[in-house]
């Protein structure tokens, strides 16, 4: 192991961002003074997976202890693109190659595995995330309208984008798929007047929307429902549906009969948005350096990302006609680090909540650091474009060619953009 060190000394020279290291025998080594970040080893395979530049391995050795990390995220994540050996999107390694091989069969993305899946991430504890999520805890990418929003304002901006984007009415049904903690559900309905269902695989979203609804009187006209989306059959099609950071728990091979069943479940003529994660790469792969492997086992088992020409090919097949696509990477990035700056900012009090919901101490430091690791790496992996976000507005043509001025549209979305902005 000691002839490591000097190979690892040269790579720390190269960091925009000078850290330290701190090895198992008690040396410290720095390649450069005034180290803002220092990690300290206790186990000299960890420092080997550095040294073989595998990002996503140190980061396990964190979240299980091996590894400590003393010093900012934000200076963190900027030396981990110099430590990377490339660019991590383009590798033919790691978990998305074995993910492809896993979803040549459905039975990975089975009702029964993805409920699990979907519970293994947001049941985590809901007082968790709602010490760094805004006050409606929208759990996916912020809009900044404005560059002088907050979090919680670019939020509401998304909401309302959505809504607009949807051409909501008074007196339609709406459906949001994967509703999460409501945020849209509550916002359709109490801005734009629909009748909204909301479905989630979440146990403790389902009981916290529900909640809502009885506490704002909207039961009438506002259900949410413990379910998934294969198994929702409505007495009557949708006018407008909502999938917002959905697809990317679909799974490749599910992608078809996701489209399909959106499809069936919308009135002709009617909009749909897709709101999600994609690859920055046309290949489909996940990243590399261990960093795909990390998320698939801390946090999202079972997610994957397709590229946004994939992800429009299977909305095209299933017989829906894309007519609006706007890219939101930038506002994930900096959504994703008002999420880390602000559990950053409170990580006793994370402890605290984690400790009871897990009732595990090591359990609740375990799922801290990787929170910590998940949040700023994915801002890190935004700023860089080696993933994206999309919303890809769709319709479902109703055959309609019609007369005048707004013949040939076949469905209500309109001859231009500019209402989405009025």
């Amino acid at each position: 192991m000691q002839s490591l060190i000097p190979k690892i000394e040269s790579q720390l020279a190269t960091l925009p961002v000078p850290i330290a290291l701190e090895l198992p025998d008690g040396r410290r080594v720095a390649a450069k003074p005034g180290s803002r970040v220092t990690l300290a080893f206790s186990e000299w395979s960890a420092l080997a997976k550095l040294a073989a530049r595998q990002i996503g391995a140190i980061g396990e050795a964190y979240v299980e202890g091996r590894v400590q990390i003393q010093g900012a995220m934000r200076d963190l994540t900027d030396a981990a693109v110099g430590l990377l050996p490339g660019n991590p999107a383009l590798t033919q390694t790691g978990w998305w190659a074995d993910g492809l091989r896993r979803a040549k069969s459905r039975g990975s993305h089975s009702l029964r595995k993805d409920a699990q899946q979907i519970q293994f991430h947001y049941d985590v504890s809901d007082d968790f995330y709602a010490l760094w999520l805004d006050p409606r805890r929208v759990y996916s990418c912020a809009y900044f309208r404005d560059a002088a929003l907050d979090l919680a304002q670019a939020q509401e901006a998304k909401l309302d984008h959505i809504c607009k984007k949807l051409q909501l009415k008074a007196g339609e049904r709406y459906l949001d798929v994967g509703s999460g903690w409501g945020a849209l559900l509550l916002w359709a309905a109490e801005h734009y007047g629909v009748e909204a269902t909301g479905i989630t695989l979440s146990k403790n979203q389902h009981a916290y929307v529900q909640g809502l609804i009885e506490e704002r009187g909207l039961g009438g006209r506002v259900r949410v429902e413990l379910l998934d989306y294969r198994e929702l059959k409505p007495e009557q099609p949708f006018h407008k549906i909502s999938s917002v950071g959905m697809f990317e728990h679909v799974g490749r091979a599910n992608m078809p009969a996701y489209f399909r069943q959106i499809h069936d479940l919308l009135a002709p003529g009617g909009l749909v948005m897709n709101h999600g994660i994609t690859s920055g790469q046309l290949d489909y792969q996940q990243l590399g350096a261990g960093m795909g492997d990390f998320i698939e086992k801390y946090i999202f088992p079972g997610g994957e990302l397709l590229h946004v020409t994939h992800v429009l090919r299977e909305t095209a097949a299933a017989g829906l006609e894309m007519v609006d696509a706007e890219n939101l990477r930038p506002h994930y990035a900096r959504t994703l680090w008002a999420w880390s700056d602000a559990l950053e900012s409170q990580l006793d009090e994370a402890r605290a909540v984690l400790r009871k919901s897990t009732g595990e101490e090591e359990r609740a430091e375990r799922v801290l650091r990787a929170y910590r690791l998940y949040l700023a790496g994915s801002a890190m992996c935004f700023e860089q474009g080696w993933i994206s976000l999309h919303q890809m507005l769709a319709t479902r043509p109703d055959g309609e060619v019609g007369s005048g001025a707004i013949r040939g549209a076949q469905s209500e979305y309109p001859f231009t953009r500019d209402y989405i902005y009025r």
